[in-house]
C-alpha cells in the first residue's frame, strides 16, 4: 500500500469515528504526524558546566546562589551577553567565571546543552600534550605527515601549505571553523584543536573521536 492510500485510509476511518469533515479529519491526522516527528527538546543537563567546589572557591558562593541571582535578573529572557555581564559588573565576578556560571546556568534550565554555544551552535576542542617545542609542533603539524594516519575527511579539510601565525592556524572545515592553538608548558607545548559552529552533538562526537586520532598520531610521529 503506498503511502498516499495509508493516509486516506486514515482519514475516512477518523471521520467515520469522529464525525468531521475528510478535510478536518486530514488536519488533525498530517497535525498529529508533526508533532510525533519533531525532535525532542534537549532535558536540562544533570551535570553542572562547572564544579561547584571551583565556583565557590572563586566567587565565594555556590551555583545555587549564583543561578537565583541571574533568575532574579532575568537571564534566560535576556540572553547571555547580559546575563555575563550583570555578574562581572553588578556582582565583581572575574570575566572567565562570569561567563562559566552564565553557561552553567543555561544549562541547568534547559536553554543549552552540552557542547552548545549562546548563539545555538555546537562546538568541541581536544588537547594533547606533547614533548617537543611550540615551534617543532609548528612544523610537524605544517609538514602534514602525521595526518596519513588521522581520519580521511580531517585530512581532506586541513590547508595545505599550513601556516601558523602567532602559534595559531584557523582554517574553515565545511561549514565549521577550527582554530589550532599552540602553548608552550614546561617540558614540551600543548595542542589544542577546537572546531566550532558544528550542527549538533551527532557532530560534535564525530569531530571529537576525529581530532582524538589525529592528535594522537601527531603526538606518535614527535615521539619518534
Amino acid at each position: 500500500m503506498t503511502h498516499a492510500k495509508k493516509l486516506k485510509r486514515e482519514i475516512r476511518a477518523r471521520a467515520l469515528t469522529t464525525g468531521e469533515s475528510y478535510t478536518a479529519a486530514r488536519r488533525h491526522i498530517l497535525l498529529a504526524r508533526v508533532k510525533s516527528e519533531a525532535p525532542p527538546r534537549p532535558a536540562p543537563a544533570t551535570k553542572p558546566a562547572i564544579a561547584d567546589a571551583r565556583v565557590v572557591k572563586a566567587t565565594g558562593h555556590g551555583l545555587d546562589h549564583w543561578f537565583k541571582v541571574l533568575d532574579a535578573f532575568g537571564g534566560l529572557a535576556k540572553g547571555h551577553t547580559a546575563s555575563a555581564a550583570h555578574l562581572l559588573k553588578d556582582h565583581r565576578l572575574p570575566g572567565w567565571w562570569a561567563q562559566m556560571v552564565t553557561v552553567a546556568f543555561e544549562r541547568a534550565r534547559g536553554k543549552r546543552v552540552a557542547n552548545q554555544t549562546c548563539k545555538g551552535d555546537f562546538q568541541v576542542g581536544v588537547s594533547r600534550a606533547i614533548k617537543a617545542t611550540v615551534d617543532e609542533v609548528a612544523a610537524a603539524v605544517s609538514e602534514g605527515r602525521w595526518l596519513m594516519d588521522a581520519d580521511p575527511e580531517l585530512s581532506a579539510a586541513f590547508p595545505k601549505p599550513a601556516r601558523f601565525r602567532n602559534a595559531k592556524l584557523r582554517y574553515r572545515w565545511g561549514a565549521s571553523t577550527v582554530q589550532i592553538t599552540l602553548t608552550a608548558k614546561k617540558g614540551g607545548s600543548t595542542i589544542v584543536a577546537d572546531n566550532m559552529k558544528l550542527a549538533g552533538p551527532t557532530e560534535v562526537e564525530k569531530r571529537r573521536k576525529q581530532w582524538r586520532g589525529a592528535l594522537e598520531s601527531l603526538k606518535a610521529k614527535l615521539a619518534k
